[in-house]
Parts: structure tokens; sequence; C-alpha cells
């Protein structure tokens, strides 16, 4: 009696390789890290009030970011992402936040919020992608992350959202539409560490 061996190698291309790596699948289950942005802007608002100064935007930008950081970090872990995802969220979200809101003397308007926006994208990029240990990706991650949170304030100002409250992040129009887009790139900035054949 003979049989016949059913098993087939693992055997995957580069090519596949390389998709694999720098994939984000299921890419939905990032549009849940939208989720987070609700209640840690209003967990920092309720703690720390309005963003109308540095220590106030210090504070809201600590409370705001550890809550987007750890729910970010909660599907990127899976990819051999350090746990420092969150503090470095949290205080790149509090730097940032307190700069750009001071640097538009905390005005309400959609351009103001545009360009506290970037600046406050650019210092979460920038301190969530120093955790990644790779120049071009974080600087990627960075210029990525700006562009998104300006657009997060243009498209929650835009559906409108009651943007004079001085909130630390922006609302779920403006969550929604980053964490959509995010999806689409979170993979090429953040590959997993090892690809199993």
């Amino acid at each position: 009696m003979t049989t016949a061996s059913t098993t087939r190698p693992a055997v995957r291309s580069s090519a596949d390789s390389q998709r694999a790596r720098y994939s984000f699948r299921p890419w939905y289950k990032w549009l849940l890290t939208a989720l987070a942005f609700p209640p840690a802007g209003l967990i920092a608002h309720v703690v720390a009030g309005r963003v109308d100064s540095v220590p106030a935007g210090i504070l809201n930008g600590l409370i705001a970011g550890s809550g987007i950081g750890a729910a970010q970090w909660a599907l990127l872990r899976h990819r051999g992402v350090s746990r420092t995802w969150i503090p470095a969220t949290a205080t790149g979200l509090g730097a940032g936040l307190a700069v750009g809101a001071a640097l538009v003397s905390y005005r309400t308007d959609i351009t103001s919020l545009v360009v506290m926006g970037a600046v406050s994208g650019l210092a979460v990029g920038a301190a969530q992608g120093a955790t990644l240990g790779d120049a071009k990706r974080t600087l990627g991650w960075s210029a990525a992350t700006a562009a998104l949170w300006a657009l997060g304030w243009t498209v929650t100002t835009a559906g409108g959202i009651d943007v004079s409250q001085q909130w630390a992040v922006f609302g779920a129009y403006g969550c929604l539409t980053l964490a959509f887009l995010q999806s689409i790139i979170v993979g090429v900035f953040v590959p997993a560490k090892a690809v199993t054949s």
C-alpha cells in the first residue's frame, strides 16, 4: 500500500514576502483607532479644559495622546511595535498641541486649525516614527501624519462640529477620515518586523 504525500512545501516568493510584510490586513481594523479620538479628547477636555494656553495644550495633548496611542499600539503590537508608541504619541501630541495652538493664538477658524493640526500631526508623527528605528520611515510617517491631522481638522470644521470649544483633537468626521487614509499607508511605514514563510 502506498500513500501519496499531501504536504506541500511552504514556498513564498520574494514578492509575496514583501507584500505580506508591508500589507496591513485586514486593513479595516485600523478604522477602530478612530473610536479612540472622541473619548480621549473628551477626557482631556474634562480634565484640562480648553486648549487656551501652553500648559492646557500640554496636558490636553498628554491625556488625549495616551488614549490614541494606546488604541493604535493595540493593533500595531502584532507587527513588533514597542509599547513606547504610547508615551511617544502622548508626548508628541502634548508638545505639538502646545506649540501649534500658541502659534495660531488659540484661534479656531479653519485656517488656524489646519496649521495647528499640521504642527500637532508633525510632532505626533515624528515621535511615533522615532520608535520605528528607521529614518526614512520616520520622515515619511511624520509628513503623512502632519497632512492627515491638518485634514482631520478641516473635515471636522467643515462638518459643522463646534470647534470653538478648543478641543485637543478633531471630531468624528475628522478621525474617521484620518483612520481610513492611515489604514491605506500604515503597512508601508510600519512594516512587520518579521514575516514567516
